[in-house]
């Protein structure tokens, strides 16, 4: 990959603001501003300036002023990419940025590609590939706990417990291979205990960081929660509660949201994707026909389900062991049975219309019920905590490496399946040549993830993913 010329772009996002921060990197970085900028304080060349400064200035094409500007030097290897490092603060009219822009574009530099200047970091070693890549997943964080396992993984938490396991195996592989040398006498250089020791250790530390991936792909995701009920019980009304805006239509009709409605917000510090569905019931309209057949497919994504159901209605139309009591609960059966592994949270709504004696009645009948009052904000914040308790962040708040990309959790599978054929081949004496094999998989698929083992088909993909200037 070439790093030999020097790239430009803008840092910060485009459109009119009060500043703009453009970057360039690269070996002439700090000349080519040089050219073009003068100082208005010392008068001195810019290329003369010490590391990790900042000089007030103009940046001049020939003799006509474009912007009065702050200019932060950075002389490699002491820069985020490793070059020399320029950043341009200048005003943040669209024209200025882009005639600044043009002037070293037309001055030898190159606009950069996306993920151009966090790419020229992992090729200049100031970060390995699972620390390049939780830049992107830091700078998309829309909540803390997606903020949080970026900054962990970014310091380089995840990549440091990968590299001790994959050193401590390319120990071994190393006796092995050795082995190998002296095969005619049968001599044996790894001591097979430890070894065996180091498996059983690599196979617990991946069989936790694989397990993580169920928790950290929701957390950097969100959390689908679908609301589902009958027509008419106040979902629509939960949902504006929950976003704490009128989101959702609220009407006394039935069958108002005739399709799904979707807002996220963060409960704790994790997101939540909150989907209001059509109201479950034998309809003949087609159009609520086709909602309510999207309420089951967003059942079928969402990781937890809230029925709710309209607590005075089912009162006023039944005895707790009426038919209205029966048909409640054959569907939550139902619900249950179709999505055993699926929580769900019963919610019996609109109990500011009901007294003591029949809240009491509602909860001998069917104990799991939480009650709420959507319209009165009554329970809410019990459903909220009920949320979070149904997500397992415990390793979260201990600070513990969450895996939360894709392709970091298809490595760990695949070198978890390359372990187990080494504990497979120490158990039952496989030769050193055949052990060997599979120890080289398992150590390919731990460099995939740090970087040690890339190629430009990889890198392509993985930087594609960024933005411009970053």
């Amino acid at each position: 990959m070439i790093q030999n010329d020097t790239i430009i772009a803008l840092a910060t996002p485009s459109g009119a603001g009060a500043i703009a921060v453009l970057r360039l990197s690269g070996k002439d970085a700090i000349s080519r501003v040089s050219d073009c900028f003068k100082s208005v304080t010392d008068g001195k060349q810019l290329r003369d300036q010490k590391t990790h400064t900042i000089h007030l200035g103009h940046i001049e094409d020939a003799n006509r002023v474009i912007d009065e500007v702050l200019v932060s030097v950075f002389k490699n290897p002491n820069s985020y990419t490793g070059e020399n490092v320029v950043e341009i603060s200048c005003h943040g009219s669209p024209y200025i940025q882009q005639e600044i822009i043009q002037l070293f574009l037309r001055k030898g530099c190159r606009m950069a590609d996306a993920g151009e200047f966090t790419l020229r970091a992992f090729l200049n070693g100031k970060l390995d590939l699972s620390q390049a890549e939780a830049v992107a997943d830091l700078i998309a964080s829309d909540n803390e706990a997606s903020h949080q396992i970026a900054m962990q993984q970014m310091r380089g938490g995840f990549s440091s417990e990968i590299a001790k396991l994959r050193e401590e195996l390319l120990n071994f592989a190393s006796l092995i291979e050795l082995e190998l040398d002296f095969a005619e006498e049968d001599v044996e250089f790894a001591d097979r205990t430890q070894f065996k020791t180091l498996i059983d250790r690599i196979t617990f530390v991946l069989k936790r960081l694989i397990d993580s991936f169920a928790v950290g792909n929701v957390i950097k995701n969100g959390i689908p929660v679908a609301i589902v009920g009958e027509p008419n019980v106040g979902k629509s009304t939960l949902l504006n509660a929950l976003l704490n805006e009128e989101r959702a239509i609220v009407s006394e009709i039935a069958g108002t949201t005739r399709d799904t409605i979707e807002d996220e917000i963060s409960i704790g510090g994790i997101g939540f994707r909150f989907i209001d569905t059509a109201g479950i019931r034998e309809t003949q309209d087609v159009v609520e026909s086709i909602g309510i057949k999207k309420t089951f497919e967003k059942i079928e994504q969402s990781q937890v389900t809230i029925y709710l159901f309209d607590a005075p209605s089912v009162l006023r139309t039944a005895s707790p062991k009426g038919k209205q009591f029966e048909a409640l609960k054959n569907e939550i059966w139902q619900i249950k049975n179709k999505y055993p592994q699926k929580p769900l949270l019963i919610i019996a709504n609109k109990i500011d219309k009901l007294d003591d004696a029949q809240l009491a009645s509602l909860q001998a009948a069917i104990p799991e019920v939480k009650p709420l009052s959507a319209k009165t904000g009554f329970g809410v914040e019990q459903l909220t905590n009920a949320l979070l308790n149904l997500i397992n962040t415990g390793a979260l708040r201990n600070n513990e490496t969450i895996v939360t990309n894709t392709r970091h959790y298809d490595a760990l599978l695949k070198a978890f399946e390359e372990i187990q054929k080494v504990k497979h081949g120490l158990d039952s004496g496989l030769s050193s040549d055949l052990m060997a094999i599979d120890v080289r998989e398992a150590l390919y698929y731990f460099g995939l993830i740090t970087g040690e083992v890339t190629n430009d088909d990889l890198l392509g993909n993985i930087f594609a993913n960024f933005c411009i200037g970053k």
